[in-house]
């Protein structure tokens, strides 16, 4: 199908995998991009890469490339060039693209001497579309569940009685014969709903991986300092614990940066 409006320059949308979730620190495993040109032609590439580290066996879980598989394969460094000249003068698009995918291609084309940057113009995450079109605030769940208005909003009492019909509501649709996707909810109470809802991974050191283990030491998962060890801030940025501090963070991870001020780190996960 046609790209649905003109395109001033060729578009690429793509998508990695990875050793893990640091852009700084992990590397590139897989790269898969297709490239849409402005007559409506498409090209694709994929460039499956030995990422010069190990593969954690938690990663090589989720996108089922293990170190085997990669290892008589071309590094990013011996595909740099070609991959550079596949992205270069064109827009780019991703999910997520401009957290994630973006940030690790530039890291890995700046280890070899090159800038990311200059070979693209614009930048499209497919994600941020999503969340501008179809907003998940409170206001739009009432009109989605409820079929109403959401009168009131903002106050503390009306939001609160409309996050409850709302609950109400999604909960009946799971009891429902056509219930579709909410079946995921059926006959689950309060504690399963939340297990669902932000599964509780082992190596995650708080709720919602804002530091997490990997290999036996915990990283920070967050921000400018994501990829790097808790105990080396705690020894060398203190100020950066000080920081989680008075910052608008969550009472477990302050709970945490306030023990690493005191020289003691959570104990690590079970073996698996």
């Amino acid at each position: 199908m046609k790209f649905p409006i003109e395109l001033k320059r060729p578009l690429v949308v793509f998508d990695l995998e990875t050793t893990g979730l640091f852009p700084r620190k992990d590397r590139i495993v897989e790269i898969a991009a297709v490239k849409t040109n402005p007559d409506g032609t498409e090209d694709e590439r994929c460039w499956l890469l030995n990422p010069t580290i190990p593969i954690p066996p938690e990663t090589t879980a989720i996108h089922c490339i293990s170190d085997e598989d990669v290892a008589d394969c071309p590094t990013f460094a011996d595909k740099a060039d070609e991959i550079y000249e596949f992205f270069r003068g064109c827009d780019v698009a991703g999910f997520n693209s401009d957290r994630y995918d973006i940030p690790c291609l530039e890291e890995e084309f700046f280890r070899v001497g090159r800038n990311f940057a200059a070979a693209v113009v614009n930048r499209v995450d497919v994600q941020r579309i999503y969340h501008k079109m179809e907003p998940r605030d409170l206001t739009s769940a009432v009109a989605y569940y409820c079929g109403r208005a959401h009168v009131g909003a903002h106050g503390a009492l009306e939001d609160a009685k409309a996050t409850l019909d709302v609950l109400k509501a999604q909960i009946s649709r799971s009891k429902c014969a056509d219930a579709g996707r909410y079946a995921e909810l059926a006959g689950k109470d309060i504690a399963a709903i939340d297990e669902y809802l932000v599964p509780h991974d082992p190596l995650n050191a708080d709720r919602n991986g804002m530091f997490r283990w990997r290999d036996g030491v915990l990283f920070v998962n967050f921000g400018k300092k994501k990829g790097q060890p808790l105990k080396s801030i705690m020894l060398n940025e203190p100020n950066f614990l000080r920081w989680i501090l008075k910052g608008d963070f969550d009472t477990d991870v302050k709970a945490i940066a306030a023990d690493a001020l005191e020289g003691r780190l959570p104990p690590p996960p079970p073996a698996r």
